[in-house]
């Protein structure tokens, strides 16, 4: 179906496209573990770790979309609270579409460009899952304050070679010729450059063995040939291989490309079978599935008209739940006011019924008519009091009065 234009994409950015999103999704797999999702993401919905190419859509990788799909809107919302914006974390009964609209939206907010619908996320997995939870990773890790940096290699210090006089120095040619001639002669006889340099050069030092005059060969021609034919396999010279050598690295270089071939002619037989059934499996299954579509379609049908029912069912609910709210709290206020009239009814009631009161009025006129009888004894004795202190005032005002005055003849005192 979708797999042509696909095929064309690929083709436009070149042979390696095909491969790009493996190594984006195993560089979002290195961002995740920095921010410690294992911690925060797959402990708290209690899913297992996901491996190197989790989200890559390919016929050769393993995918379960209903649980990627699950993850990746788990991961993307996570990301996005991380980076700094409110996100509602996913739940079973969400709208896939609404659902990756919204992250769309919110990658969008960040200031990234996306070219693509939201429909291409529903699978949960493919090359566009991958870009969106790379490119909230990387806000992630800024709003975080991480940042990656150049590699520091360490310094290794350069070998000094080994120079070699030109006395032993020897040809590699001939050396390989006698070598590929004689390859399983025991190597018991060899002979040791190092110990023949350092004769020669010993040689070189002593003058006293240097002969006087001319030498002149004894031996016959046949001889010496016989003889140098007899020796010549005990002459062999062994160089000691170096590790670093270009020469010893392409041959394991040839050697591994030859285990390989002989390794690919054995399992591309295995593997072509197991392509063959993988796909004979793979149409079997889409078959039963487009089988099991028609057969449920129906199904389907009166499912969603459920749902839709359910979710209208749900708004009502939600509203008759604010209006119930809204006449509680009314109730809970007029029977307070009611409960205040009460109390007030009953103390009236009590008050009136009640003859204490009554009792404590006569009480307290009997008290009060005591006290005015006490008060009017006492006024009496004050005025009984004032009355005698005038009269005697007067008397002695009178008698001052006459003892004062000069007596009157013919006038009898009084008294």
């Amino acid at each position: 179906m979708s797999e042509e234009p696909r095929r064309g994409e690929d083709e436009e950015r070149g042979p390696g496209g095909v491969h790009h999103m493996f190594v984006v999704m195993e560089e979002l797999l290195e961002k995740l573990k920095i921010l410690d999702y294992e911690e925060e993401v797959l402990a708290a919905h209690n899913m297992k770790a996901m491996s190197r190419h989790y989200f890559v859509s390919s016929p050769y990788v393993a995918s379960n979309p209903g649980e990627q799909f699950f993850l990746f809107t788990a991961i993307a919302s996570w990301l996005i609270n991380v980076a700094g914006r409110p996100f509602p974390a996913p739940q079973d009964d969400d709208e896939p579409y609404a659902t990756v609209s919204n992250i769309l939206a919110e990658l969008r907010a960040f200031g990234v460009k996306v070219d693509f619908p939201p429909n291409k996320l529903k699978a949960g997995c493919g090359e566009q899952v991958c870009f969106v939870l790379d490119r909230l990773a990387e806000q992630a890790l800024k709003k975080r304050g991480f940042s990656f940096k150049r590699p520091s290699y360490p310094t290794e210090a350069a070998e000094e070679e080994a120079v070699i006089e030109d006395d032993a120095e020897l040809t590699l040619s001939r050396v390989e010729e006698e070598m590929i001639e004689e390859p399983d002669e025991e190597e018991e006889h060899v002979m040791d450059l190092d110990a023949l340099k350092s004769r020669t050069n010993h040689s070189e030092v002593d003058p006293s063995s240097k002969p006087e005059a001319i030498l002149e060969a004894s031996v016959d021609a046949a001889e010496w040939a016989l003889e140098v034919e007899r020796v010549l396999p005990q002459l062999k010279v062994t160089i000691r291989p170096d590790n670093k050598d270009w020469r010893i690295h392409l041959d394991q270089m040839h050697q591994h490309r030859d285990g390989i071939t002989a390794s690919l002619k054995e399992t591309k037989g295995y593997l072509n079978k197991l392509q063959e059934d993988l796909g004979k499996t793979l149409e079997k299954v889409n078959s039963r599935e487009k089988y099991i579509n028609t057969q449920l379609e129906h199904l389907i049908g009166d499912y969603r008209a459920a749902q839709a029912q359910l979710s209208q069912a749900r708004e009502l609910y939600q509203q008759a739940s604010g209006g119930v709210t809204e006449k509680s709290r009314q109730l809970a206020e007029v029977s307070e006011e009611l409960e205040e009239v009460k109390q007030e009814m009953e103390e009236k009631g009590s008050s009136m019924s009640d003859g204490a009161p009554v009792v404590k009025i006569k009480q307290s006129l009997t008290k009060l008519r005591q006290e005015v009888v006490q008060m009017d004894v006492r006024i009496g004795v004050v005025e009984h009091t004032l009355l005698q202190a005038k009269l005697r005032e007067k008397n002695n005002m009178t008698r001052d009065m006459h003892a004062t005055a000069p007596p009157e003849a013919g006038l009898q005192p009084y008294g």
